[in-house]
């Protein structure tokens, strides 16, 4: 089983966050960055822990952070089979 199905059935989900942050040399300016990786609502731990590297180790300050969460697999869309097709 693939690292991402082990998360998804622990419980989490994609998040996908956009990150606007200020030029270092031009702070009139906003950039965009967008990061995505499997995390776990409401509190978001792996999403917490990357602004707080941004802003610890990053020159450009983050202007806003705006994100989405969708969880891929639930409980009603998985269910265990005890059965087996044989073709050929």
């Amino acid at each position: 089983m693939t690292n991402d199905m082990e998360l998804q059935l622990k419980g989490y989900g994609l998040t996908t966050a956009q990150i606007l942050y200020r030029m270092p040399d031009h702070p009139a300016l906003l950039q965009t960055y967008i990061w995505q990786h499997y995390d776990i609502a409401p509190d978001f731990p792996e999403m917490r822990s990357f602004l707080k590297f941004w802003q610890e180790t990053l020159d450009g300050p983050l202007h806003s952070v705006r994100y989405v969460h969708r969880k891929l697999i639930s409980a009603s869309e998985w269910r265990a089979l005890k059965g087996e097709f044989i073709v050929h």
